[in-house]
């Protein structure tokens, strides 16, 4: 990419997105496309052509996706999978149509079966069943990547495809009903240290293990891997690193300061018992992050204080 090039950003509002786009502000890149969804309905076929059409951008970083933790994904499974098809094969075909000189395709860790070996090397794709509390967002997920390497195939289109590890970072989503383990873990110490509770209650046995990746991080990765990767394969993006949700938790109320006692609900489903990213092809290209947990949980929860209001409502 160029410093002038034409980039759109799909999903730029969210935490994935957003630091994509800090991030290439940062670096000098001057000529950035956004939407609102209000301004631009991904899963709408004619309004997708439509903006391709007038904008013409030459790269594409598609980071735009409905997202959830446990309970939203087992909940609205079909919202899940319909949103996420719409928004994927509306982008990536008329980025095709368009001729985006390349496509940047984010997905998940929970395209990987539910018991592959661990770490999880991109091969590991499609060798057997996945999590069942979160099978159709991840089968959304995988039929990104195969959509990709089709248009690739057919076309010749270079358009790649990065996994990333479990996110958290500036502008997560603090929704006790629907967030992600680590931010649901920041707002239940927070507001339980707020208001003098004796106790804090986890879901599950907190024996499953998870790997966390600072959203900025993956930011730098895709913009690097945007202008250095032009590969078929899927590639994984993390840390290489994870520990325990026991030891998360333990971690976060370390650093918010609660004192209290931490209880599980061992009635709450666990979901995955493992999931570790093989990091070592990323790190073949030239790229390692620099936010450890620590530092990282840190930064998001100074974050979460500056926006709590936002965040809670």
């Amino acid at each position: 990419m160029d410093k002038q090039s034409k980039i759109y950003i799909a999903g730029h509002r969210g935490m994935v997105g957003s630091a994509i786009h800090r991030t290439l502000l940062a670096q000098g890149y001057q000529n950035i496309i956004t939407r609102t969804s209000s301004e631009l309905d991904l899963r709408s076929q004619q309004a997708v052509e439509d903006f391709f059409a007038e904008e013409k951008p030459d790269f594409v970083f598609l980071a735009a996706a409905k997202v959830g933790g446990i309970v939203a994904n087992n909940t609205y499974r079909a919202d899940f999978i319909y949103e996420n098809l719409m928004i994927e094969a509306n982008v990536i075909h008329q980025a095709y149509a368009n001729n985006v000189e390349k496509l940047m395709f984010l997905g998940s860790s929970c395209i990987y079966p539910k018991l592959a070996p661990q770490p999880l090397v991109e091969d590991y794709l499609l060798t057997g069943p996945l999590e069942e509390t979160n099978e159709p967002y991840a089968i959304a997920k995988i039929a990104g990547i195969k959509l990709c390497e089709a248009y690739r195939d057919q076309y010749g289109c270079n358009f790649i495809s990065v996994m990333p590890t479990n996110l958290y970072g500036y502008g997560d989503n603090y929704d006790l009903n629907n967030s992600h383990v680590l931010p649901a873990l920041i707002r239940k110490f927070h507001d339980a240290k707020q208001n003098d509770q004796p106790s804090v209650n986890a879901w599950g046995t907190g024996s499953p293990k998870r790997e966390f990746l600072f959203a900025d991080d993956l930011a730098e990765a895709c913009v690097y891997l945007m202008n250095n990767y032009n590969g078929r394969e899927l590639i994984n993006v993390g840390t290489g690193e994870d520990l325990s949700i026991k030891e998360l938790t333990e971690l976060v109320a370390k650093t918010i300061g609660f004192e209290g006692e931490i209880t599980w609900d061992t009635s709450k489903p666990d979901g995955t018992p493992r999931k570790l990213m093989d990091v070592s092809k990323l790190h073949s290209q030239g790229w390692k992050h620099k936010v450890e947990l620590s530092q990282g949980i840190e930064l998001a929860f100074k974050d979460f204080l500056a926006n709590q209001v936002e965040y809670t409502n």
